[in-house]
């Protein structure tokens, strides 16, 4: 598995092994620290297998608003659209668009290195942006079983049709609510992001990609940074 794929499981290796070592001093007992380590790998291992999957994830914003994320394997591309912007990850180019403004405008840069994962450098841009994403909700949870003050209880649920495990996390910094689908996908989140209320639900979710999905908005303007681009 290429490396770029290992992110969320080294989390859970991480909180683990810290677990193991802290142990009763940091968790009150021995079940406790196997109940949370269990919590985070499960969650860790369905986001991670994720990462090899073709489907397509739409969400429901507040204000009516709404954002989607889409990849597809064998070439391997993601994508990411939020309001006002879009980031396309493939084997071509990494592409970021605004789409604020009358007409969007949309720049072309070099992809990322052969053996990352496109939907990795996308969640990472994503976060730039303000936006949830597995990795964060990941680091979230990794940080709250490390805390020794914190209460995390964990629940079966079903989103849009799809059974799901969700946490509930409280804790002194930032308690939040977050679900993932059994087959990996983020199904809601709620909580803060740099001391703001963010609030995040999958409103439908399907093991395909429509072709179009990674084509840039119709009329925008381009701009070609690549090194061989015209």
């Amino acid at each position: 598995m290429p490396a770029a794929s290992t992110t969320l499981r080294t989390l859970a290796v991480s909180v683990i092994a810290l677990l193991t070592v802290t142990g009763c001093q940091a968790l009150d007992d021995a079940g406790r620290t196997m109940a949370r380590s269990d919590i985070v790998n499960d969650l860790a291992a369905r986001m991670d297998r994720a990462l090899e999957l073709t489907y397509s994830a739409e969400y429901q914003l507040p204000g009516g608003r709404s954002a989607s994320f889409v990849q597809s394997q064998d070439p391997a591309r993601s994508s990411y659209t939020w309001p006002g912007g879009k980031l396309t990850v493939t084997d071509e180019a990494t592409t970021r668009c605004d789409t604020d403004g009358d007409r969007p405008v949309c720049t072309m840069e070099e992809p990322p290195a052969p053996n990352s994962k496109p939907s990795v450098v996308v969640f990472a841009e994503a976060e730039l942006q303000g936006l949830v994403t597995p990795p964060m909700v990941m680091g979230r949870l990794t940080a709250a079983a490390l805390d020794p003050d914190a209460v995390i209880t964990e629940r079966s649920s079903t989103v849009v049709g799809h059974h799901a495990t969700c946490v509930d996390v409280r804790q002194n910094a930032e308690s939040f609510t977050a679900c993932v689908t059994g087959e990996g996908a983020l199904g809601s989140f709620t909580g803060q992001l740099d001391g703001q209320p963010v609030e995040l639900a999958l409103s439908r979710f399907r093991d395909q990609v429509d072709g179009g999905a990674f084509d840039l908005p119709a009329g925008a303007d381009v701009v070609d940074r690549r090194t061989e681009g015209t």
